[in-house]
């Protein structure tokens, strides 16, 4: 993958997340928008993959999500007290930081994801920068 595709689908995952949270929430924190930015560029990359169907990549994505959740949330939440998010009183929840339903939303978030993956790279394609 070239570095533009890396910084395109960096920016773009960065700023869709955080117009994601602005519009659910209210705000957003700028960890989230780094985040974001990595989720996308990673899920980019897995999607770059023959046989990669929508569910698998849902389930990957899901998964790397959480644990990016995770790791992010004992920085943010742990480490450096900034309170961006407490998962405390939902079901299923480890630490406050990842709980079930919030794994299930990043599943059904990663089908958006896919064809913003695949029209990506189409539009890379298209400009030759693939």
């Amino acid at each position: 993958m070239k570095t533009s595709q890396r910084i395109i689908s960096f920016l773009m995952g960065y700023f869709l997340y955080c117009l994601f949270e602005i519009v659910s929430r209210g705000y957003t924190h700028w960890t989230m928008g780094i985040t974001g930015g990595i989720v996308l560029s990673v899920l980019y990359e897995v999607n770059r993959r023959d046989g990669m169907t929508l569910l698998k990549s849902c389930f990957i994505g899901a998964l790397l999500i959480t644990a990016l959740e995770l790791a992010v949330g004992i920085f943010d939440n742990t480490i450096m007290h900034w309170q961006v998010w407490d998962y405390s009183d939902m079901p299923l929840n480890f630490l406050g930081q990842i709980c079930l339903p919030f794994s299930c939303l990043w599943f059904i978030l990663c089908v958006p994801v896919y064809y913003i993956c695949k029209l990506l790279r189409r539009m890379f394609r298209q400009h030759g920068i693939e």
